[in-house]
């Protein structure tokens, strides 16, 4: 399974999960069979409020899930349509993430969990 985190920096397995999808500068995406760690970027972050375009922002990498810290309407509602599930991040790091993956504790997102907006003083308030 290929887990996808938006972070602010590359650090592997210890990558910060960033405070909302859209606005991440890249993203680590974690195949958890082999193990593989790899970076991508966001190909859609300079995108207008509420415009982001969750599967162009991914640069075209095929993933099963992300993982975020908070996530717009519009990105959950389009990265649902095209199969994805996406969950609450619940620890820091992608590691500890992972950890929560393993056991069943990250909770799936949906429309009432979304944010407001990128932290430009309105939304979710969610932190990086």
């Amino acid at each position: 399974m290929k887990i996808c985190f938006p972070v602010e920096s590359n650090e592997g397995m210890e990558s910060v999960v960033f405070g909302h999808f859209g606005s991440a500068p890249l993203f680590v995406v974690v195949d958890t069979e082999s193990r593989d760690v790899q970076a991508v970027g966001n190909g859609d972050k300079d995108h207008a409020h509420g415009q982001c375009k969750p599967l162009r922002a991914l640069g075209g990498q095929q993933v099963d899930a992300i993982v975020v810290g908070g996530i717009g309407s519009g990105a959950l509602l389009g990265l649902n349509q095209a199969g994805l599930k996406v969950f609450q991040a619940q620890g820091v790091t992608v590691a500890d993430n992972l950890a929560c993956l393993r056991e069943d504790s990250l909770p799936e997102l949906t429309q009432q969990g979304t944010c407001g907006g990128h932290g430009h003083g309105h939304g979710c308030g969610h932190d990086h």
